[in-house]
């Protein structure tokens, strides 16, 4: 249990040091987006590449080019549906939630905070760590696509453009 044979760790060094070696330059060739976790999709390669990379240090019944075709596969796959999300954005749908209101002139939408499992005291942390004290101050409160809110406060709002396409905001 606490130690098998030589060859094992040698093995364990010499296939992860390649597969860490082969991801590095794979992410690095797929570009910012592989590791962005901008979205559920993205977040998943993400999670995947790490359970891949750690199947090929452990396992020795996975050979290194077997899990360097593993990694390939995640990072093209991923690169695949950036690409098409990107140039057909009504396929987004399918991959990305899209942004939510859930604080729209200082109310909030409480059927869209039950909604998206989240409470009022979520809601008002997010405020408060924008620097608002007075949620009359806030225009708007979105839930982006990554899970996080943005705080727009009232003086900051402007003509609105950036919440085009934001669920609750007609």
């Amino acid at each position: 249990m606490w130690f098998d044979s030589w060859s094992d760790l040698v093995r364990v060094v010499l296939v992860g040091a390649a597969a860490y070696v082969f991801l590095v330059v794979l992410l690095r060739v797929s570009g910012k987006r592989t590791l962005s976790q901008l979205n559920a999709f993205d977040f998943i390669v993400t999670v995947a590449l790490g359970s891949t990379l750690a199947t090929i240090l452990l396992s020795s019944d996975v050979s290194w080019s077997e899990g360097a075709a593993a990694l390939a596969l995640l990072a093209g796959m991923q690169f695949l549906v950036a690409s098409v999300t990107s140039r057909f954005p009504r396929s987004e749908k399918a991959v990305k939630a899209r942004p939510t209101a859930i604080l729209l002139d200082g109310r909030i939408d409480a059927p869209a905070l039950a909604a998206h499992r989240l409470t009022e005291q979520e809601l008002r942390q997010a405020v408060r760590g924008s620097g608002v004290g007075d949620l009359s101050l806030v225009a708007a409160v979105i839930l982006e696509t990554n899970g996080k809110l943005s705080v727009i406060p009232s003086e900051q709002y402007g003509d609105g453009s950036a919440l085009t396409g934001v669920v609750g905001i007609d």
